[in-house]
Protein backbone atom coordinates (compact mmCIF):
# COMPACT_ATOMS: atom_id res chain seq x y z
CA UNK A 1 0.00 0.00 0.00
CA UNK A 2 1.05 3.69 -1.41
CA UNK A 3 1.74 6.08 1.45
CA UNK A 4 3.33 9.50 1.94
CA UNK A 5 6.42 10.72 3.31
CA UNK A 6 5.82 12.34 6.36
CA UNK A 7 8.99 14.37 6.98
CA UNK A 8 12.75 14.93 5.86
CA UNK A 9 13.85 12.55 8.82
CA UNK A 10 10.86 9.94 8.08
CA UNK A 11 12.47 9.92 4.21
CA UNK A 12 15.65 9.22 5.22
CA UNK A 13 14.66 6.35 7.14
CA UNK A 14 12.54 4.93 4.88
CA UNK A 15 15.30 5.43 1.89
CA UNK A 16 17.64 3.71 4.42
CA UNK A 17 15.22 1.20 5.21
CA UNK A 18 14.67 0.23 1.14
CA UNK A 19 18.85 0.17 1.35
CA UNK A 20 19.72 3.29 0.26
CA UNK A 21 22.17 5.57 2.19
CA UNK A 22 20.65 9.03 1.37
CA UNK A 23 22.55 11.99 2.18
CA UNK A 24 20.55 15.30 3.80
CA UNK A 25 19.74 16.78 0.26
CA UNK A 26 18.71 13.56 -1.30
CA UNK A 27 16.26 13.12 1.85
CA UNK A 28 14.97 16.71 1.41
CA UNK A 29 14.58 16.11 -1.91
CA UNK A 30 12.16 12.93 -2.29
CA UNK A 31 10.38 13.89 0.75
CA UNK A 32 9.18 17.19 -1.16
CA UNK A 33 8.91 15.32 -4.69
CA UNK A 34 6.31 13.30 -2.80
CA UNK A 35 4.79 15.82 -0.81
CA UNK A 36 4.54 18.17 -3.88
CA UNK A 37 3.50 15.57 -6.37
CA UNK A 38 5.88 16.96 -8.47
CA UNK A 39 8.56 15.03 -10.92
CA UNK A 40 12.40 14.96 -9.29
CA UNK A 41 15.07 15.36 -12.20
CA UNK A 42 18.16 14.10 -10.45
CA UNK A 43 21.45 14.73 -11.89
CA UNK A 44 25.10 13.77 -11.93
CA UNK A 45 27.82 11.42 -12.79
CA UNK A 46 27.44 7.73 -14.21
CA UNK A 47 27.57 5.36 -11.13
CA UNK A 48 26.59 8.01 -8.46
CA UNK A 49 22.77 6.36 -7.72
CA UNK A 50 20.20 7.94 -9.35
CA UNK A 51 18.79 4.74 -10.64
CA UNK A 52 19.01 3.60 -7.45
CA UNK A 53 17.50 6.37 -5.58
CA UNK A 54 14.47 5.95 -7.82
CA UNK A 55 13.90 1.80 -6.95
CA UNK A 56 14.30 2.78 -3.28
CA UNK A 57 12.03 5.49 -3.16
CA UNK A 58 9.62 3.26 -5.39
CA UNK A 59 9.90 0.54 -2.31
CA UNK A 60 10.23 3.53 0.64
CA UNK A 61 6.61 4.71 -0.81
CA UNK A 62 5.13 1.16 -1.54
CA UNK A 63 4.38 2.16 -5.47
CA UNK A 64 4.59 0.04 -8.32
CA UNK A 65 8.01 0.42 -10.54
CA UNK A 66 7.51 1.29 -13.99
CA UNK A 67 10.75 1.91 -16.13
CA UNK A 68 11.34 3.78 -19.25
CA UNK A 69 15.06 2.83 -20.54
CA UNK A 70 15.56 6.10 -23.04
CA UNK A 71 18.14 5.99 -26.17
CA UNK A 72 18.55 7.53 -29.05
CA UNK A 73 16.14 7.46 -31.38
CA UNK A 74 12.76 6.55 -28.76
CA UNK A 75 9.46 7.75 -29.94
CA UNK A 76 6.28 8.20 -28.10
CA UNK A 77 5.05 5.34 -29.49
CA UNK A 78 8.12 3.12 -28.57
CA UNK A 79 7.23 4.54 -24.88
CA UNK A 80 3.48 5.13 -24.40
CA UNK A 81 1.89 2.23 -26.39
CA UNK A 82 1.45 -0.54 -29.22
CA UNK A 83 -1.52 -1.95 -30.81
CA UNK A 84 -1.90 -5.60 -30.74
CA UNK A 85 -2.64 -6.04 -34.41
CA UNK A 86 -2.27 -9.56 -34.50
CA UNK A 87 -5.66 -9.91 -32.05
CA UNK A 88 -6.97 -7.57 -33.71
CA UNK A 89 -7.03 -9.63 -36.76
CA UNK A 90 -7.85 -12.43 -34.98
CA UNK A 91 -11.36 -10.83 -33.89
CA UNK A 92 -11.98 -9.60 -37.04
CA UNK A 93 -11.72 -13.52 -38.11
CA UNK A 94 -13.78 -14.26 -35.26
CA UNK A 95 -16.43 -11.61 -36.48
CA UNK A 96 -16.42 -12.00 -39.70
CA UNK A 97 -20.01 -13.22 -39.60
CA UNK A 98 -21.29 -10.34 -37.58
CA UNK A 99 -19.27 -8.12 -40.46
CA UNK A 100 -21.18 -9.73 -42.58
CA UNK A 101 -24.75 -9.03 -41.29
CA UNK A 102 -23.70 -5.88 -40.35
CA UNK A 103 -23.00 -4.54 -44.16
CA UNK A 104 -25.70 -6.82 -45.76
CA UNK A 105 -28.32 -5.08 -47.56
CA UNK A 106 -25.98 -1.93 -48.06
CA UNK A 107 -26.55 -0.32 -51.10
CA UNK A 108 -22.74 1.16 -51.76
CA UNK A 109 -20.00 0.84 -50.58
CA UNK A 110 -19.89 4.11 -48.95
CA UNK A 111 -22.77 2.87 -47.00
CA UNK A 112 -21.14 -0.08 -46.10
CA UNK A 113 -18.10 1.39 -44.58
CA UNK A 114 -20.50 3.65 -42.80
CA UNK A 115 -21.82 1.23 -41.06
CA UNK A 116 -18.44 -0.81 -39.85
CA UNK A 117 -17.18 3.09 -39.08
CA UNK A 118 -19.90 2.22 -36.01
CA UNK A 119 -18.19 -0.33 -34.92
CA UNK A 120 -14.53 1.05 -34.99
CA UNK A 121 -14.76 1.22 -31.36
CA UNK A 122 -14.78 -2.56 -30.93
CA UNK A 123 -11.48 -2.77 -33.06
CA UNK A 124 -9.90 0.07 -31.57
CA UNK A 125 -10.32 -0.26 -27.51
CA UNK A 126 -8.21 -0.80 -24.77
CA UNK A 127 -8.84 -4.65 -25.04
CA UNK A 128 -5.99 -4.48 -27.72
CA UNK A 129 -3.98 -1.83 -26.42
CA UNK A 130 -0.59 -3.00 -24.67
CA UNK A 131 0.47 -0.16 -22.81
CA UNK A 132 4.09 0.97 -22.10
CA UNK A 133 5.67 2.37 -19.07
CA UNK A 134 4.38 5.81 -19.42
CA UNK A 135 0.80 4.67 -20.45
CA UNK A 136 0.99 1.89 -17.52
CA UNK A 137 1.66 4.41 -14.94
CA UNK A 138 -0.78 6.57 -15.57
CA UNK A 139 -3.24 3.58 -16.17
CA UNK A 140 -2.13 1.96 -13.14
CA UNK A 141 -4.82 1.00 -11.07
CA UNK A 142 -2.01 0.83 -7.95
CA UNK A 143 -0.33 3.64 -7.49
CA UNK A 144 3.05 3.93 -9.40
CA UNK A 145 6.48 5.36 -9.26
CA UNK A 146 7.71 6.02 -13.24
CA UNK A 147 11.38 6.01 -13.81
CA UNK A 148 12.44 7.70 -16.96
CA UNK A 149 15.90 6.49 -17.10
CA UNK A 150 18.91 8.79 -18.69
CA UNK A 151 16.39 11.00 -20.28
CA UNK A 152 19.57 13.24 -21.69
CA UNK A 153 19.55 10.32 -24.22
CA UNK A 154 16.51 10.53 -25.83
CA UNK A 155 15.89 13.00 -28.41
CA UNK A 156 14.91 16.78 -28.11
CA UNK A 157 11.30 16.02 -29.89
CA UNK A 158 10.83 12.61 -27.09
CA UNK A 159 12.16 15.16 -24.61
CA UNK A 160 8.58 17.47 -25.68
CA UNK A 161 6.28 14.78 -25.92
CA UNK A 162 6.89 14.50 -22.04
CA UNK A 163 5.97 18.01 -20.99
CA UNK A 164 2.31 16.84 -20.97
CA UNK A 165 2.85 13.52 -18.94
CA UNK A 166 4.64 15.98 -16.27
CA UNK A 167 2.34 18.86 -16.56
CA UNK A 168 -0.57 17.03 -16.32
CA UNK A 169 -0.41 13.53 -15.38
CA UNK A 170 -1.91 12.39 -18.47
CA UNK A 171 -1.31 11.50 -21.94
CA UNK A 172 -3.11 11.57 -25.55
CA UNK A 173 -4.13 8.27 -27.61
CA UNK A 174 -5.14 9.07 -30.90
CA UNK A 175 -7.63 6.33 -31.09
CA UNK A 176 -8.97 6.99 -27.45
CA UNK A 177 -8.28 10.10 -26.77
CA UNK A 178 -6.85 11.73 -23.36
CA UNK A 179 -6.16 9.13 -20.54
CA UNK A 180 -5.83 11.02 -17.24
CA UNK A 181 -4.17 9.45 -14.65
CA UNK A 182 -6.04 7.37 -11.71
CA UNK A 183 -3.92 7.96 -9.35
CA UNK A 184 -0.59 11.07 -10.04
CA UNK A 185 2.30 8.34 -10.41
CA UNK A 186 5.49 9.85 -8.48
CA UNK A 187 8.00 10.42 -11.68
CA UNK A 188 11.92 10.26 -10.98
CA UNK A 189 13.98 11.45 -14.25
CA UNK A 190 17.55 10.39 -14.51
CA UNK A 191 20.38 12.39 -16.46
CA UNK A 192 24.18 12.09 -17.01
CA UNK A 193 24.44 15.52 -18.49
CA UNK A 194 25.16 14.14 -21.75
CA UNK A 195 23.39 16.81 -23.80
CA UNK A 196 21.80 19.76 -21.92
CA UNK A 197 18.19 19.43 -21.21
CA UNK A 198 15.08 21.69 -22.42
CA UNK A 199 13.84 24.97 -19.39
CA UNK A 200 10.74 23.90 -20.32
CA UNK A 201 11.56 20.17 -18.48
CA UNK A 202 14.17 21.71 -15.89
CA UNK A 203 10.63 23.72 -15.08
CA UNK A 204 7.85 21.20 -14.53
CA UNK A 205 10.63 19.45 -12.34
CA UNK A 206 12.49 19.64 -8.62
CA UNK A 207 16.07 19.20 -9.24
CA UNK A 208 18.59 17.21 -7.42
CA UNK A 209 22.40 16.71 -8.34
CA UNK A 210 24.40 13.54 -6.95
CA UNK A 211 27.86 13.74 -6.66
CA UNK A 212 30.27 10.77 -6.09
CA UNK A 213 30.08 10.56 -2.02
CA UNK A 214 31.87 12.23 0.44
CA UNK A 215 34.74 9.30 1.84
CA UNK A 216 32.33 8.88 5.05
CA UNK A 217 29.71 8.71 2.96
CA UNK A 218 31.28 5.93 0.62
CA UNK A 219 32.68 4.41 3.40
CA UNK A 220 29.42 3.44 4.50
CA UNK A 221 27.48 1.98 1.76
CA UNK A 222 30.54 -0.05 1.26
CA UNK A 223 30.00 -1.49 4.86
CA UNK A 224 25.93 -2.18 4.17
CA UNK A 225 26.29 -3.30 0.89
CA UNK A 226 29.87 -5.83 1.75
CA UNK A 227 29.04 -6.48 5.26
CA UNK A 228 31.68 -9.33 5.24
CA UNK A 229 34.49 -6.44 4.71
CA UNK A 230 36.97 -5.96 6.80
CA UNK A 231 37.18 -2.54 8.51
CA UNK A 232 40.82 -1.84 7.31
CA UNK A 233 40.70 -2.72 3.82
CA UNK A 234 36.99 -0.64 3.53
CA UNK A 235 39.20 2.22 4.33
CA UNK A 236 41.78 1.46 2.42
CA UNK A 237 39.93 0.94 -0.73
CA UNK A 238 37.80 4.04 -0.22
CA UNK A 239 40.89 5.97 0.62
CA UNK A 240 42.04 4.78 -2.29
CA UNK A 241 38.99 5.16 -4.40
CA UNK A 242 38.94 8.89 -3.51
CA UNK A 243 42.43 9.25 -4.94
CA UNK A 244 41.75 7.94 -8.23
CA UNK A 245 39.01 10.29 -8.71
CA UNK A 246 40.89 13.14 -8.34
CA UNK A 247 42.87 12.23 -11.40
CA UNK A 248 42.08 12.76 -15.37
CA UNK A 249 40.09 9.97 -16.37
CA UNK A 250 37.64 8.90 -19.43
CA UNK A 251 35.47 7.24 -16.60
CA UNK A 252 35.79 7.88 -12.68
CA UNK A 253 35.04 4.94 -11.20
CA UNK A 254 31.76 4.64 -9.65
CA UNK A 255 29.79 3.31 -6.40
CA UNK A 256 29.15 0.33 -7.95
CA UNK A 257 32.84 -0.14 -9.25
CA UNK A 258 34.15 0.64 -5.84
CA UNK A 259 31.66 -2.53 -4.67
CA UNK A 260 32.66 -4.36 -7.06
CA UNK A 261 36.61 -3.88 -6.19
CA UNK A 262 35.93 -4.34 -2.82
CA UNK A 263 33.84 -7.77 -3.11
CA UNK A 264 36.70 -8.93 -5.73
CA UNK A 265 39.15 -8.49 -2.66
CA UNK A 266 36.99 -10.06 -0.23
CA UNK A 267 36.47 -12.89 -2.06
CA UNK A 268 40.61 -13.02 -2.52
CA UNK A 269 41.23 -12.92 1.14
CA UNK A 270 42.46 -9.63 1.08
CA UNK A 271 42.73 -7.79 4.39
CA UNK A 272 44.81 -4.78 2.84
CA UNK A 273 45.89 -3.02 -0.20
CA UNK A 274 49.62 -4.27 -1.66
CA UNK A 275 50.97 -3.51 -4.96
CA UNK A 276 50.90 -6.68 -6.70
CA UNK A 277 47.44 -7.10 -5.70
CA UNK A 278 46.24 -3.97 -7.22
CA UNK A 279 47.85 -4.49 -10.18
CA UNK A 280 45.97 -7.82 -10.67
CA UNK A 281 42.74 -6.28 -9.85
CA UNK A 282 42.34 -2.87 -10.76
CA UNK A 283 40.38 -3.74 -13.77
CA UNK A 284 37.51 -4.81 -11.57
CA UNK A 285 37.58 -0.74 -10.89
CA UNK A 286 38.40 0.91 -14.15
CA UNK A 287 37.23 0.07 -17.47
CA UNK A 288 39.67 1.57 -19.71
CA UNK A 289 43.05 0.75 -20.34
CA UNK A 290 44.62 4.26 -20.21
CA UNK A 291 42.76 5.06 -16.81
CA UNK A 292 44.08 1.91 -15.24
CA UNK A 293 47.63 2.65 -16.20
CA UNK A 294 47.26 6.63 -14.77
CA UNK A 295 45.35 5.01 -11.44
CA UNK A 296 47.96 2.35 -11.45
CA UNK A 297 50.74 4.94 -11.58
CA UNK A 298 48.76 6.89 -8.88
CA UNK A 299 47.92 4.04 -6.53
CA UNK A 300 52.00 2.40 -6.34
CA UNK A 301 52.36 6.42 -4.70
CA UNK A 302 49.69 5.97 -2.47
CA UNK A 303 51.17 2.74 -0.88
CA UNK A 304 54.16 3.65 -1.08
CA UNK A 305 53.43 6.88 0.88
CA UNK A 306 51.54 4.59 3.67
CA UNK A 307 53.71 2.01 4.15
CA UNK A 308 56.60 4.67 4.73
CA UNK A 309 54.67 6.48 7.25
CA UNK A 310 55.35 5.61 10.62
CA UNK A 311 53.23 3.40 13.24
CA UNK A 312 52.41 6.80 14.82
CA UNK A 313 51.94 9.03 11.80
CA UNK A 314 48.64 9.70 9.78
CA UNK A 315 46.53 6.94 8.75
CA UNK A 316 43.47 6.29 6.28
CA UNK A 317 41.80 8.01 8.59
CA UNK A 318 43.06 11.27 7.21
CA UNK A 319 42.03 10.62 3.96
CA UNK A 320 38.25 10.09 5.17
CA UNK A 321 37.80 13.86 6.27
Amino acid sequence: MAHALESVQDAGDRLRAAGYLPSPEIASSAFLADRLEKPILVEGPAGVGKTELAKALAQATGRTLLRLQCYEGLDEAKALYEWEYAKQLLYTQLLKDKIAETIAGAGTLAEAAERIAGSEDLFFSERFLLPRPILAAIRSKEPALLLVDEIDKADPEFEAFLLEVLADSAVTVPELGTVRAIHIPRVVLTSNAARELSDALKRRCLHLYIDFPTPQRELEIVRSRVPGVSEQLARKVVAAVQAVRKLDLKKPPSISETLDWVRALTLLNVKQLDHDLVEETLSTLMKYEADIRKAHQELKAYLAEKQAQRPGGGSEKDHLH
